[in-house]
């Protein structure tokens, strides 16, 4: 019997070129964006608060893809927050739906069942996460298992370096 792969998992080389990626609120508030394409922050601005707008006032029905000035959108809801995705015209919105869903089963898998909460208090975390998958815009690692592995031995190595503190600390305080 032949297993099935997950579309990112099956693709060796994903060609896609993320401009940048928002997560906001159903209330419309930015709670993580991610740019990577240089910008100005009045037009970084602009543009939040024009697509926020603009997915927001789109029915739950309607297709997760948009036409947006020489760029499509893709976006989709996970509970109360969006995903929204800026890439190239020619770029395929199906990989983009997946990256987008790839990140959000790290996500799942680092909070277990991550909510708004969880990226509002854990916003450092929450962008490590997006750093150790992608890079410049491109999927750098397509393989949940390698990147929750990286985030782990992120996190063990900051807790060490916090206990040698304290450590370091204490000694300082008996002396």
């Amino acid at each position: 019997m032949k297993q099935k792969l997950p579309l990112l998992d099956s693709i060796t080389l994903i060609d896609i070129y993320i401009r940048f990626m928002l997560l906001f609120s159903r209330q419309g508030k930015l709670r993580l964006q991610k740019w990577y394409v240089p910008l100005s922050d009045k037009e970084k601005k602009k543009i939040t608060r024009e697509l926020v707008q603009t997915v927001l006032a789109r029915k739950p029905k309607m297709c997760s893809f948009l036409e947006w000035r020489d760029l499509k959108i893709v976006y989709k809801r996970y509970a109360s927050l969006y995903f929204c995705c800026a890439i190239e015209d020619q770029d395929n919105e199906l990989i983009t739906l997946e990256i987008i869903h790839r990140y959000v089963e790290l996500l799942d898998k680092y909070f277990g069942s991550v909510c708004e909460l969880d990226i509002i208090f854990n916003f450092e975390k929450a962008y490590f996460i997006l750093d150790e998958f992608l890079l410049g815009g491109e999927a750098q690692e397509t393989s949940k298992k390698n990147v929750l592995k990286a985030i782990e031995q992120a996190d063990l190595l900051q807790e060490v370096r916090l206990l040698n503190d304290i450590d370091v600390g204490t000694k300082a305080v008996s002396y």
